[in-house]
């Protein structure tokens, strides 16, 4: 199951009104598509690789609320949940009766942007750069790929490669929906998410953004992600 910085980071890129010059562009797209969304449904299949050789693949459905809700339901082949309710976020695990806990605005740092889940979400407060890209083939033809220049990721390259923030593409449809998006780190290790059925303004009660412990569940104070690598 994925760390909890990486997932934030993803709802971070998903919900923000994305401004970038020219019409027709991919970002310009995908701004009309989920600007005015208040909430947003999608299924997806999770995978994580390690040079080249898949590690795990999950499944399951994914819900978004603005401002800063969001609810990771994984269904294969296990039962989690990673849900944000604004305040904290929450990795429960009910084969370990155990669920841990970070508050949802500990920390700004590029790997864990909380605060983008906060306000006024924009992708230029965590991307100093948003293109077009060859580095990632399209699963369609007609889609585009493009990659999202982390702010200060020069500088950490540069300071210890071995601590490098992940390089982050992601795929538009033409129709201005994402497709994919994928996370390449140092090491070989790659994380994507594959998403269908997008589903705009679903019904969703504001009691699935809440988490309420079943009885027995261990609650853990949990700790910020230190390194780059998706997985705890």
């Amino acid at each position: 199951m994925p760390s909890l910085g990486h997932l934030l980071a993803f709802g971070a890129l998903l919900l923000p009104a994305i401004s970038v010059a020219g019409p027709q562009s991919p970002t310009e797209r995908f701004e009309a598509r989920y600007r005015s969304a208040r909430t947003l449904r999608a299924e997806f299949l999770e995978r994580y690789s390690e040079n080249g050789k898949l590690i795990r693949a999950e499944a399951g459905i994914a819900y978004f609320r603005k401002p800063g809700k969001m609810r990771w339901q994984y269904e294969k082949p296990e039962n989690n949940l990673f849900l944000v309710d604004g305040k904290t976020a929450w990795l429960y695990t009910p084969a370990d009766h155990t669920a841990t806990k970070v508050p949802a605005r500990q920390s700004e740092d590029w790997r864990t942007p909380f605060v983008l889940l906060a306000g006024g979400m924009k992708l230029s407060r965590i991307c100093a750069k948003v293109e077009s890209t060859s580095l990632l083939l399209p699963q369609n033809p007609a889609d585009a790929t493009l990659e999202c220049k982390l702010k200060g990721a020069g500088a950490a390259r540069t300071a210890n490669p071995e601590d490098a923030p992940p390089q982050v593409f992601f795929e538009i449809s033409v129709n201005g929906e994402l497709v994919r998006l994928l996370l390449r780190s140092p090491g070989g290790v790659e994380t994507e998410f594959q998403f269908k059925n997008w589903q705009i303004n679903p019904s969703v009660p504001d009691s699935m953004f809440q988490f309420s412990p079943p009885p027995g569940v261990v609650i853990v104070d949990g700790l910020l992600p230190t390194s780059p690598g998706f997985r705890q």
